[in-house]
């Protein structure tokens, strides 16, 4: 059985604005953040939700989480309808949004985990056992004595994320968790969450607009644009479909270098000091032959396109 389930979920919001013409009239007109979300995810998945700003990621994410009603249709997450806001359902699930703070700004952070255990009634031994697994997962033996609003972005982020794991929920709904982070942070971040997925087997639903979060931990992805989903299903399958080409990339030094990429016979580009050749699966063998004919290898490398360039691609058209 599936553990969030939605069918036909809509969400209009209402912009109300006076008419130029008619100054002291004022008209009302309904925006579709999210329009007939049908959507299945099991136990233990860790699904990726995609699409540009505006494309209802968020708004759908506050529905199934349950802080804010559908205009019309119906979900189940943990058997419960999220805006009902059922104690029980709430107790399983937790939420962290990149640019939001849910623990005590003026705390030290240990504080604000303290706290949570009660609110959650937390056994002793679990509030120990996860919060040392966070810690140890995130480097963070040093920080939790301090401040919260002494600390950076990402220091913050490790608290927000530890606090959200402290009582073992089934289902995390994470939004923009690593925005705003340096690579190494995020890079930190995005370990955490697969060691969590996979120890804990918690249900995990990441929506993200950096490629890196999504590559590194999501199988399936589902993609929205404006309010519609457009796409469900295996990422890699994703970027192979859309992006059927190789890219072959050539380290270029010399002046003598340039002249020998020039005179291979295939559309490329060079940007910087690199050549780009973006080649047909079925032309990379010869190509190849004649890259590695005049360059030493150390200077070449063959991949598929970044992951970014294949969903702006996907979305242009």
């Amino acid at each position: 059985m599936p553990i969030i389930k939605t069918k036909k979920i809509n969400k209009d919001f209402i912009k109300s604005e006076y008419n130029i013409r008619q100054p002291f009239k004022l008209v009302k007109t309904a925006k579709s953040a999210v329009k007939d979300m049908d959507i299945s995810i099991e136990a233990g998945e860790l699904v990726g939700f995609l699409g540009p700003n505006g494309a209802g990621k968020t708004t759908f994410l506050k529905i199934i989480s349950g802080i804010i009603h559908p205009t019309s249709g119906e979900a189940e997450v943990l058997g419960y309808v999220p805006w009902e806001r059922n104690y029980k359902f709430l107790k399983q699930i937790s939420l962290v949004m990149g640019q939001k703070n849910q623990l005590w700004w003026d705390l030290p952070a240990i504080d604000s985990f303290k706290l949570l255990k009660e609110v959650y009634d937390i056994p002793d031994k679990t509030y120990k056992r996860n919060l040392e697994l966070m810690m140890s997962t995130l480097n963070m033996h040093n920080l939790v004595r301090n401040r919260l609003r002494n600390m950076s972005l990402g220091e913050r982020m490790k608290c927000e994320l530890t606090a959200c794991f402290l009582h073992d929920p089934k289902v995390i709904f994470l939004d923009e968790p690593t925005i705003g982070l340096d690579v190494t942070t995020a890079q930190s971040i995005r370990k955490f969450i697969q060691t969590i997925n996979r120890e804990k087997k918690s249900t995990i639903v990441l929506t993200s607009h950096y490629m890196g979060d999504i590559e590194a931990l999501c199988k399936r992805v589902i993609m929205i644009n404006d309010g519609e989903k457009i796409y469900d299903g295996d990422f890699s399958a994703l970027i192979k479909k859309y992006a059927p080409e190789r890219v072959i990339k050539v380290s270029l030094s010399s002046p003598e270098e340039r002249k020998l990429f020039a005179d291979i016979k295939y559309k490329k580009e060079i940007i910087e000091d690199r050549g780009i050749i973006r080649a047909k699966k079925e032309d990379v063998g010869g190509l190849a032959e004649q890259v590695f004919d005049k360059f030493d290898p150390d200077k070449i490398s063959i991949s598929e396109p970044d992951a970014e360039e294949v969903i702006a691609k996907i979305y242009s058209q």
